[in-house]
């Protein structure tokens, strides 16, 4: 593998879980062009994430609508530091069923292997990522909005990473 592969993360219903929260979240008043909006954040899962990153030489990267913001708001405040952002602006757009994402993401990666948490995705993703012409191996890891990112969603990535790292990149790899 001549690149890296990406670790892809999303914020709402990954990182800033929805339902209820559990030991070690702390709760923070962000404040965007006068909106407040309440994140819960867990410093642990910044330190998951980077021995993650660390383990399988993959590079940490925010696919979230904070976009940029993530860097400011979300990522000191679990341990990450300022990483790359995939900008949702422009003239791309997704097929019905895809989430708007997917393109983005899909212009991003070129052809990078990625692993990527998030709450939205689903099967009309992974068929759109499939075809694309600039997407090599992926995995979209699905989380429970409700739940987060958890120790089986990090397990699941450092598997399929280990394996892609130890069959040179092989390109059938769940694609």
């Amino acid at each position: 593998m001549e690149e890296r592969p990406l670790l892809l993360l999303d914020v709402d219903g990954v990182l800033n879980p929805l339902g209820r929260h559990e030991h070690g979240f702390r709760r923070y008043d962000v404040t965007v062009e006068d909106v407040v909006y309440t994140v819960f954040l867990n410093r642990r899962h910044g330190a998951a994430l980077l021995a993650l990153a660390e383990e399988t030489g993959a590079e940490l990267a925010w696919a979230t609508t904070w976009e940029h913001l993530a860097n400011q708001w979300i990522g000191p405040r679990v341990g990450l530091p300022r990483l790359p952002v995939v900008e949702l602006g422009g003239d791309v757009f997704a097929s019905r069923g895809v989430m708007f994402k997917t393109p983005h993401v899909a212009a991003f990666v070129k052809n990078r292997p990625f692993v990527w948490f998030d709450d939205a995705v689903g099967p009309l993703d992974v068929s759109y990522l499939r075809e694309h012409p600039d997407v090599g191996d992926f995995l979209l890891v699905g989380v429970d909005r409700d739940r987060g990112l958890t120790d089986e969603h990090l397990d699941q990535a450092r598997t399929w990473l280990s394996r892609l790292a130890a069959e040179g990149g092989d390109p059938m790899l769940e694609r």
